[in-house]
């Protein structure tokens, strides 16, 4: 006769991949017209010398004028191709965390459930390239899809149809080489988000419980920790992802051998330094607080979401293997 399980059976990597993504999927829907702002604060003025005519105000400018002029579609531009790239990069993020961090801990001959400050930095950052590798197309897509506005443009501006027509449009124009323009700084922007933003949140959570402060199981612990998890991130990847939107967005031409090249950088270490030297250190940080406003929601929601939906996701699979056992 079949035994149960003492204790939850552990989520596979793919049962953590898909509860992820979905969580990822739910915050984006709410944090996608922030992003719509953001893509657009760090194109405005670029590489114009500091005090320079620029074409929004603030976020808030942004996505007052953007709704005025688009309407809703305007503020969730991107939103389709989003969901497929939160589902890659955030079903990676959430989903390999886990069994990595492990796997270090074992490799170093740590008890796999410690927590570790190294293997956990270390496991948030190689999942994070992880899903920066696969999901590299899709965040040039959802760029450069944001990116365009018939009334208010800001850097180079490409009309796509939709994600398909953008997916092959590029293809016959730059054929792999073009999907994957940027994946070097897409990985480095990710692994510094990644790096921190597990380990942040479970540190925050551990020591709001361990200290009597919260209750592990209240949505107000979720909320706490995700914030500060929020925040962390937005301060490591900031200056890489203002360059990452810029390398995606940028003008390309063809040379004499048929290569595609980007017209104003050469790569995002090239587009890191021209941004300094012409627009000044704050130039790196353009479209920050539209960055916060989008990333503190997103990875409360996130993190929140992700805790809830494994929770139900959990007592489903029991309750259906409990049936599967009792019927036999």
């Amino acid at each position: 006769m079949a035994t149960l399980h003492p204790t939850p059976r552990p989520l596979t990597t793919l049962e953590s991949f898909l509860c992820g993504g979905l969580a990822a999927c739910t915050a984006v829907t709410v944090s996608n017209p922030f992003e719509v702002a953001k893509t657009r604060l760090q194109l405005d003025g670029e590489l114009q010398l500091r005090g320079g005519k620029k074409v929004y105000k603030n976020v808030l400018d942004v996505l007052t004028r953007t709704w005025k002029n688009e309407g809703i579609r305007g503020l969730q531009r991107g939103l389709g191709i989003a969901y497929a790239y939160q589902m890659v990069v955030n079903g990676s993020r959430l989903g390999f965390y886990e069994g990595l961090r492990k796997n270090f801990n074992q490799a170093l001959g740590v008890d796999p459930q410690v927590q570790l400050t190294a293997t956990s930095m270390g496991a948030g950052a190689m999942s994070g390239v992880i899903g920066a590798f696969l999901g590299n197309p899709l965040f040039l897509i959802k760029a450069r899809m944001q990116a365009y506005s018939p009334a208010l443009p800001v850097g180079a501006q490409r009309q796509y149809r939709s994600s398909f027509h953008a997916l092959s449009t590029i293809f016959k124009a730059e054929r792999f080489r073009g999907l994957i323009r940027g994946v070097d700084a897409a990985m480095l922007r990710t692994a510094m988000g990644s790096s921190v933003q597990l380990p942040s949140y479970i540190f925050t959570k551990t020591k709001l419980v361990e200290y009597g402060i919260m209750k592990p199981d209240s949505t107000w612990t979720f909320l706490a920790s995700s914030s500060v998890s929020g925040a962390c991130v937005l301060l490591m990847m900031q200056p890489a992802d203002t360059a990452l939107t810029r390398v995606y967005n940028q003008p390309t031409h063809k040379l004499p051998n048929g290569k595609v090249v980007g017209t104003l950088y050469k790569n995002f270490v090239d587009c890191l330094w021209k941004t300094l030297k012409t627009e000044g250190f704050f130039g790196w940080y353009k479209g920050t607080t539209a960055h916060f406003l989008r990333i503190v929601p997103h990875t409360i929601v996130t993190l929140t979401a992700n805790e809830l939906i494994v929770d139900l996701y959990r007592g489903f699979r029991d309750r259906s293997e409990l049936a599967g056992v009792t019927s036999t």
